[in-house]
C-alpha cells in the first residue's frame, strides 16, 4: 500500500534515529498514516538577483540603483547585479523586466518615466506597468533642476525666457527620447513660460550634461544628483527647481512655483518593481528587505548627499500614484499637443 511503502523510502533518503523510526512504525501499526514527505522549494534567493536599470551608468537612476542594490545584497545574502539597459525612453529595460520570468531574480529600478510618463503618452507601449509589473516600493524622490551653461549670460529664469522669446526654437534642451520625463518637463516649462524650445534626444543624463557643458545645447532639465556637482564646480548655473519643493542639495535655488511658473512643476521619483506574476511571498519579502535597506543611515546620507530624499512608499500607494500620474500626464499631454507613437 502507498502509506506502508513510504516509510522505508523516507528512511533510506533521510536516515532517522532508532527512536524516531520506531515511533513511525508504531504509528502505522496502530492504523495511523505517516506524514507525507513534502518537497520544499529552494529558498529565495538562491542565486544573484539582477536589477535592471533602463539608463546608462552615471545618471541619477543608476546612482539610486547602486546604493539600494548594495544594501539589498547585504540583507538578501546574495549579490545584486546592476544591469544597465538604456534606450527608447526606458522602454527597452522596462519591457525586458515586464516579460522576464516572474521568479524574483529580475527586478526593475527606474524612475517615473517607466511607470507613469510612458504609459500616459504612448499608445503602442509594449508593456503596461499597471498590468505587467508588481509594484514593490518607491525608494526615493528627487527634484528636477533647470540649468544652463555657466558661460551663458542668463542669471534668472526671466533672462532665459526673454532669449527664447526673441528667437523661437533657437534654444535646445536634452531629452531621453520623445515623451521622456525631461521632454515632458521641458514642454511644460515652455508652455508655462510662453516660449518654444527645441528638444534633442540623448541616451542618458551623463551624455546630456556633457553636451550642455560643451555648448552643444543651451539648457537642460535634469535631476539634482546629475547636475549638482557641475553647479558647484561653476560649469553649470541653476535657474530653478522644477519640482514642487526645494532641493536639499541646492537649498538656495527657488522652485519654478516661487518664480511664478506653477504650471511647470514636475516631480521625479524612483521605484522598485517585479514582473507581475512574481509570487506574493517574494514580493512581500522584497518589500520588507528594501524598506529595511532604506532605513539604513549610511544609505540615507548617501542619497541625500546626491540630492535625493529617501522614502519607503509601499505597493498600495505606489500603485495609486501610478494611476493618478498617468491620468494627469495624459491631460497635460493633450494640452501641449504632445503625441508619442
Amino acid at each position: 500500500m502507498p502509506a506502508s511503502s513510504s516509510v522505508p523510502s523516507a528512511a533510506m533518503t533521510h536516515p532517522l534515529s532508532r527512536r524516531a523510526f520506531t515511533l513511525s512504525a508504531l504509528s502505522l501499526a496502530a492504523g495511523g498514516a505517516a506524514p507525507a514527505v513534502q518537497a520544499q522549494p529552494d529558498a529565495w534567493p538562491a542565486r544573484p538577483v539582477k536589477l535592471v536599470v533602463p539608463f546608462p551608468p552615471g545618471g541619477g537612476t543608476d546612482l539610486v540603483a547602486r546604493g539600494v542594490g548594495q544594501k539589498l545584497a547585504e540583507r538578501l545574502k546574495q549579490p545584486v547585479v546592476i544591469d544597465n539597459r538604456p534606450g527608447a525612453s526606458t522602454i527597452i529595460g522596462s519591457d525586458a523586466v515586464a516579460k522576464a520570468a516572474p521568479d524574483g531574480y529580475t527586478l526593475l529600478l527606474s524612475g517615473s518615466t517607466s511607470y507613469t510618463v510612458n504609459p500616459a503618452l504612448r499608445s503602442k507601449l509594449p508593456y503596461d506597468p499597471l498590468r505587467d509589473l508588481a509594484p514593490i516600493l518607491i525608494v526615493a524622490r528627487t527634484p528636477l533642476v533647470l540649468v544652463v551653461n555657466a558661460e551663458k549670460p542668463w542669471r534668472h529664469v526671466n533672462d532665459l525666457i526673454a532669449a527664447a522669446k526673441a528667437q523661437p526654437r533657437s534654444l535646445h534642451y536634452p531629452t531621453f527620447g520623445p515623451g521622456s520625463a525631461p521632454h515632458l518637463a521641458g514642454e511644460l516649462f515652455a508652455l508655462a513660460a510662453g516660449v518654444q524650445l527645441q528638444d534633442v534626444p540623448y541616451k542618458g543624463s551623463a551624455q546630456a550634461i556633457l553636451a550642455l557643458m560643451s555648448g552643444e545645447i543651451e539648457l537642460a532639465v535634469d535631476t539634482a544628483p546629475s547636475v549638482a556637482p557641475h553647479i558647484k564646480s561653476g560649469k553649470l548655473r541653476a535657474l530653478g527647481i522644477v519640482g514642487s519643493t526645494r532641493a536639499s542639495l541646492l537649498p538656495g535655488v527657488p522652485t519654478l512655483g516661487e518664480l511664478r511658473l506653477p504650471d511647470a512643476v514636475f516631480d521625479g521619483w524612483y521605484a522598485l518593481s517585479a514582473p507581475r506574476q512574481t509570487p506574493q511571498a517574494i514580493v512581500d519579502q522584497l518589500a520588507r528587505e528594501t524598506t529595511a535597506a532604506m532605513a539604513d543611515p549610511g544609505l540615507q546620507t548617501q542619497l541625500r548627499n546626491q540630492g535625493m530624499e529617501p522614502v519607503a512608499i509601499g505597493a498600495a500607494m505606489f500603485r495609486q500614484m501610478m494611476e493618478q500620474e498617468i491620468s494627469r500626464y495624459r491631460a497635460l499631454a493633450h494640452r501641449v499637443s504632445l503625441v508619442v507613437d
